[in-house]
């Protein structure tokens, strides 16, 4: 758990990361959006990794024994997949070209299907700063990513084979992000990363490197990913998604509801799936409705009636996260995937009765101030100094969901964290 409780579960042998997510799920009533993920985290190491959906879990236990401190995290991902949905977001095009046999530039677009089917191998380059094993020094390198390995120039961005240098492959090595780089292993900058031997738990073996931004450092990571997986990684994308369309996970009895209308005299079955939309939506409202009159109910004498809910009904809410510091909400961003969208929202600290909006775009997080609005004893809640207002925080939250707004994004994506 995120509070370093733990959780003990009897599973067979060969369960995968997918096994142990979906049941997971299930135990803790969870929506499977398929971004549920295990993560593998060394905490001496300071190091952690997605474990792909198809890995076998007792494989990657059994590295250095159960008594290590490698510890699994279940939390989201939303970054997991996305180089398949958005690839030209992930591989910017001077990172990238075809093999020097054919010596062409390949479109980013492209980039996936080359990874993964083709036989012509990608090639990703460009400079990071690689950490000398028997020194506490780094050194910035022109590295270049084939399929045989990762080399690095001896002579500034030449890639001739006399000036390329071997520097590690991926048979049996994992990749992982390297948390806390600076304090740890005295990096540049935090966006470093390393490659492991599955057969080490030595800070000696990593081969660390570091880029210079977020988005430079994403890039390298799901190259090496693709690389080593393949073809698996998207098959791993899309087997959820062909699931759902070959063999619903219904019952009969569930296959044989019908939506009925109870308001009038007699009830009726709605045939419109139109009408359906509208009467589910108005049921909700109806139910929001009774809940802030329930709430209400409940309010100081010196409060508004109005007012009361405004300030109780977003607490139920999992995008809310009460008082959670700025580097925090930061930190949580970042694990659950840097992807535009992410969001949560957060008392302010420096306003007892103002709200903050964290939200990621472009692989950077920002934070927008929701401050009440007095209007004649009633508050409202705003993004924009009053010129849009919301009555409530859930208000604002859907409507931010659907219209950009003053954001630079769409919400997309809640950070959610639970207890097993």
């Amino acid at each position: 758990n995120p509070d370093n409780t733990s959780k003990a579960i009897e599973v067979p042998p060969d369960v995968t990361a997918r096994d142990i997510c979906q049941l997971f799920v299930m135990k803790n009533h969870c929506i499977d959006d398929h971004s549920w993920t295990l993560f593998e985290h060394w905490t001496h190491l300071g190091i952690e990794r997605t474990i792909e959906d198809h890995e076998s879990v007792m494989e990657v236990l059994s590295v250095g024994g159960m008594d290590t401190d490698c510890r699994l995290y279940f939390r989201k991902n939303y970054a997991k997949y996305e180089f398949f949905k958005k690839p030209l977001v992930f591989f910017p095009d001077h990172m990238f070209s075809m093999s020097s046999e054919t010596n062409g530039i390949v479109d980013a677009s492209e980039l996936i299907e080359t990874f993964v089917k083709s036989s012509t191998c990608p090639e990703v380059h460009g400079y990071l700063h690689a950490k000398d094993q028997s020194r506490k020094s780094w050194k910035k390198f022109y590295f270049v990513l084939r399929r045989s390995g990762l080399y690095f120039s001896s002579k500034g961005t030449s890639k001739e084979p006399r000036h390329l240098q071997f520097f590690a492959d991926f048979t049996d090595c994992d990749i992982y992000s390297v948390l806390s780089a600076r304090k740890l292993y005295g990096a540049p900058t935090e966006f470093a990363f390393c490659i492991k031997s599955t057969k080490s738990c030595s800070a000696r073996d990593l081969k660390l490197l570091c880029a210079d931004v977020e988005h430079t450092k994403t890039c390298w990571i799901t190259a090496m990913r693709l690389l080593k997986f393949g073809m698996q990684l998207y098959q791993n994308f899309i087997q959820p998604h062909q699931k759902q369309k070959v063999s619903p996970m219904r019952s009969i009895s569930e296959n044989s509801l019908v939506a009925m209308d109870f308001s009038g005299q007699k009830t009726r079955v709605i045939e419109n799936p139109s009408e359906v939309l509208s009467v589910a939506v108005e049921e909700g409202l109806s139910w929001r409705r009774k809940s802030c009159h329930r709430l209400s109910s409940h309010g100081s004498p010196s409060s508004s009636q109005s007012s009361v809910p405004n300030i109780a009904i977003h607490l139920a809410q999992p995008w809310f996260h009460g008082k959670l510091s700025r580097e925090e909400a930061q930190r949580l961003i970042t694990q659950q995937g840097l992807i535009d969208g992410v969001f949560l929202l957060r008392d302010s600290q420096s306003s007892p009765k103002a709200f903050v909006l964290s939200l990621c775009h472009l692989q950077k997080i920002k934070h927008f101030p929701i401050m009440p609005v007095d209007d004649d004893g009633e508050v409202f809640y705003s993004l924009d100094d009053g010129h849009t207002r919301f009555t409530d925080l859930i208000q604002l939250v859907e409507f931010h969901q659907l219209n950009r707004g003053i954001l630079p994004c769409k919400l997309r994506h809640h950070c959610t964290q639970i207890t097993l």
